[in-house]
């Protein structure tokens, strides 16, 4: 097995421990934890990808693990979040179901012989979902410290994000199932 691999499987390996620090509130520092946690994650999605490509160790197994291992750990976190009270289901079942979309799509494309390749707005939503992640799990961390004032609303502005994040979402699963129709076909 290869290094790539190796860190998408440790990437899954991680979410268990994350979900544990983030929704135990009884270990100290416990969001800090899971932020750093989600970090470190999320770094080696960073890294796999690239590294994978540059020394030619893209293989079939990595091209399911990968992008399964991100799926597994922004959901989780999303979920988590819903869960503490942090932010509305909403924008979460949105997110999922254009992963579905997104996914079914990708299968069927596979069956004609097509590879869907993930596109700039695409990319851009990954970026953006997992910023977003970071930021809520970073102000998690530090509000119990009391350095917002009594008015600042955190709520609102994890709402605000995963809003974006859904509307990113929304816009980059219409372009691949736009861009990908012709593997569609509602006839057969």
């Amino acid at each position: 097995m290869n290094l790539p691999n190796k860190l998408s499987i440790l990437r899954v390996i991680l979410v268990p421990f994350f979900v544990a620090f983030l929704l135990l509130d009884q270990i100290p520092f416990n969001s800090l934890i899971a932020l750093i946690i989600f970090i470190a994650a999320s770094v080696t999605d960073a890294i796999d990808g690239k590294y994978a490509r540059k020394h030619n160790m893209v293989t079939t197994f990595g091209k399911f693990l990968d992008p399964l291992a991100d799926k597994v750990l922004v959901i989780s976190a999303m979920i988590c979040f819903v869960d503490l009270g942090l932010i509305s289901s909403i924008p979460v079942i949105i997110i999922i179901a254009r992963e579905f979309l997104v996914t079914s799509l990708r299968l069927v494309a596979v069956e004609s012989g097509n590879v869907i390749a993930a596109s700039m707005l695409g990319k851009l939503k990954t970026a953006f979902t997992m910023g977003a992640l970071v930021i809520i799990l970073l102000l998690e961390s530090i509000a119990g410290f009391g350095v917002f004032p009594v008015w600042f609303s955190l709520d609102i502005l994890y709402e605000i994000l995963l809003w974006i994040a859904a509307a990113l979402t929304v816009a980059s699963g219409i372009e691949y199932v736009w861009v990908n129709r012709h593997c569609i076909n509602v006839t057969k």
